[in-house]
């Protein structure tokens, strides 16, 4: 079957730019948690409502139900009730956010959990704008450079004029205006997304065998970026480094990811995705190798430079990616669930590696899933002209 009728590219009406803006803003929404959680979840561990092991619990626990919850959560809704899905997530996420700020230990945990599930749902809901735009890798981009942007300012306006007054749950209270503002914003959004095209090759709702490869590329991308990154700290401290040097290279990562996604936006339709890709995935794996010589200071830094830009630059060509090797663009749709449980499952993974006192092992791993995801990419690309097109 042949897509529906598009409006400049798209599938389907082109949405407004006031829909636009807030679909985009839904969706920033949805995604706000990673990078605020650690400052929130750090400051309850303070307070004794959390232990180490707990801070670990929830944010693995958060990023994999935001994956089932982009997964599967989003399309119980369906493309035909975007506005309900956006008030009643919103509102859900909303509840949970002030649910937490009373909640400890294990119930505090399974808080963050089914906070998940809403925020996955309104990240679904952006993605399906990206993957029926008639540029999903420059739209990707603009998104992920965005919800950069916002958790950065995100963080600091609650470091600056909540957190010391209020502690963490004042942070929480924040995050749930600002769920209830993506309830609010729901009325702007389209009433429904155009039916995407079907494929001989899949069934009606499911992607194609490749599309499923596809994902699985997108799955073992953000496992092996997150399971280096989230050791980033110990292997500075492990390397012998001044006490501030992993602070700044924090920094420094975060103010790289900003100019990988602009620069992912800017190229979006001149380059290929399997070019940029395998610039990013070959960037970022070389600097895996410099973090496990555990290097000096300046090197280190350096690396934590380039592995941010990589990882934000490649991040947008996933979609493409997603979209050449299932047509139907429901592998694209499932992308970011993928990401999400890659992002959840690489930290667990490596958490079974390493040891008190040497973390180096996570490196290793992320190599490994590194070498995994550039051999599907490249099989996609090597294959590509063996599949039926829409």
């Amino acid at each position: 079957m042949s897509a529906p009728a598009a409006e400049g590219g798209w599938i389907g009406p082109k949405p407004s730019l006031t829909e636009r803006l807030a679909v985009l803003w839904i969706g920033i929404v949805g995604v706000l948690f990673p990078g605020v959680g650690p400052l929130l979840l750090g400051g309850l561990e303070a307070t004794g409502r959390l232990t180490a092991t707990e801070i670990g619990l929830a944010g693995m626990a958060e990023l994999a139900a935001m994956g089932i919850g982009a997964a599967l959560l989003g399309p119980v809704f369906g493309a035909r009730r975007l506005r309900l899905a956006a008030v009643a997530c919103g509102c859900f996420l909303a509840a949970l956010n002030l649910a937490s700020t009373f909640a400890h230990d294990g119930l505090l945990v399974l808080t963050r959990a089914a906070a998940g599930l809403p925020a996955g749902a309104l990240i679904w809901i952006v993605t399906g704008m990206i993957v029926r735009s008639s540029r999903p890798d420059r739209w990707s981009g603009i998104y992920l450079t965005v919800q950069t942007l916002a958790q950065l300012a995100v963080v600091a306006g609650l470091t600056v004029f909540v957190i010391g007054q209020f502690g963490p749950n004042g942070g929480f209270v924040a995050l749930a205006a600002l769920a209830a503002s993506a309830a609010l914003t729901g009325a702007l959004i389209p009433r429904a997304w155009a039916a995407l095209p079907r494929t001989e090759d899949a069934p009606k709702g499911l992607p194609s065998p490749r599309g499923w490869v596809a994902l699985l590329a997108v799955f073992c991308f953000q496992a092996f970026i997150l399971a280096l990154w989230i050791y980033a700290e110990p292997l500075s401290r492990q390397s012998g480094h001044p006490a501030t040097t992993a602070g700044l290279a924090f920094s420094i990562s975060l103010a790289a990811q900003v100019a990988g996604g602009a620069a992912a936006t800017a190229l979006a339709g001149r380059i290929s995705w399997f070019v940029s890709l395998t610039v990013g995935v070959c960037a970022a794996a070389a600097c895996l190798v410099v973090f496990a010589a555990m290097p000096a200071a300046p090197l280190f830094l350096a690396a934590s430079g380039v592995f941010g830009f990589a990882w934000l630059f490649a991040s947008p060509f996933l979609t493409p990616l997603a979209i050449e090797a299932d047509p139907s663009r429901r592998a694209a749709l499932l992308g970011p669930g993928a990401s999400l449980l890659g992002c959840a499952a690489g930290p667990l993974l490596a958490a079974l590696l390493v040891s008190e006192h040497d973390v180096r092992p996570a490196a290793y791993l992320a190599e490994g899933l590194a070498i995994i995801a550039l051999a599907l990419i490249a099989g996609l690309h090597l294959t590509r002209g063996k599949e039926p097109r829409a």
